[in-house]
């Protein structure tokens, strides 16, 4: 089966550690398509789209895990979300010269945030000192605090493709089961991070994900689970931009139109373009004032 734009879940049959392998082709073109990225830039937004995935598939719930950057360097802001659907989307924000640029020189002072958006229930957002070196240190910090997760992660990212890789130790449990396992190879954590550590970057992009897992874990018993599809969709849609222009009032907009006589609001994930006249904006707010007593019989 082809792994190309794709999530695949994996777990050890006899080690209480789980994983998750990503690949992203057309979704990550995408994304390209829309923006022209200086290679540093790019290269970090193909490894936060490829870790969004990673982390949106081992939470159950409903809704958009979003992951940002925002720091005092040359790079002011960078976005990835990823939905419960597997629909991703991504943007970065920059200026000045990037070549070979490292991380904490692409962002300066700056900070990692992870925000999860369940369609029901409460925002929960951590976040992180991005002073670290690289983005998967961020993340494995971030498990480790606010989680409390012991969680590894390998990304790999060039102008075809983003991939990843991603280990978890399993919580703690009151299954006896797991508690036996434990107890029985304490050291399967350790051992098996260590062959992960071997992972090249071509692999990461190239292999099979079943031929990767041979590779890395041969001596271990894998089940590799179905793969599930993943794409780039944008959440952006006329009714979103509507519900922007109502909450900055009918006053504000109508004075827009002293200056030009169309406005327009483009979003900025996919590019497209959404077009107001005057008769849009008008015809918008009076849906607010509608009154519900014309509709009284007599």
């Amino acid at each position: 089966m082809s792994t190309k734009d794709s999530l695949q879940r994996f777990l050890f049959e006899n080690a209480p550690i789980r994983g998750e392998l990503v690949r992203l082709n057309a979704t990550w073109q995408e994304v390209l398509q829309r923006h022209t990225y200086p290679e540093p830039v790019r290269n970090l937004l193909g490894e936060m789209m490829a870790a969004s995935a990673l982390l949106s598939a081992m939470l159950k719930f409903e809704g958009s895990l979003i992951m940002q950057i925002q720091g005092s360097g040359p790079l002011t802001l960078a976005v990835s979300e990823c939905t419960s659907e597997r629909n991703l989307r991504a943007i970065a924000n920059w200026h000045d010269d990037l070549s070979g640029a490292s991380l904490p020189e692409l962002v300066g002072k700056g900070s990692l945030a992870i925000t999860i958006e369940p369609k029901q229930g409460r925002r929960y957002q951590g976040i992180v000192d991005v002073g670290s070196g690289s983005l998967t240190k961020a993340i494995e910090d971030y498990m480790h605090r606010s989680q409390q997760l012991e969680t590894r992660m390998w990304l790999a990212v060039d102008e075809t493709q983003a991939s990843g890789l991603l280990l978890q130790k399993m919580p703690e449990s009151e299954d006896l089961h797991e508690r036996d396992l434990l107890e029985e190879d304490a050291d399967a954590w350790n051992r098996v991070t260590v062959l992960a550590d071997t992972v090249h970057q071509d692999e990461l992009a190239t292999l099979p994900f079943d031929q990767l897992l041979r590779r890395l874990f041969y001596e271990e018993d894998v089940r590799l689970f179905e793969a599930e599809p993943v794409s780039f969709r944008c959440s952006c849609s006329k009714d979103r931009v509507h519900n922007t222009l109502r909450m900055l009032g009918y006053e504000e907009i109508i004075s827009l139109f002293e200056e030009r006589p169309i406005i327009s609001v483009n979003c900025e994930f996919c590019n497209h373009l959404y077009e107001f006249d005057r008769v849009d904006i008008e015809e918008l707010f009076a849906s607010d004032f509608k009154v519900e007593g014309s509709h009284t019989k007599h």
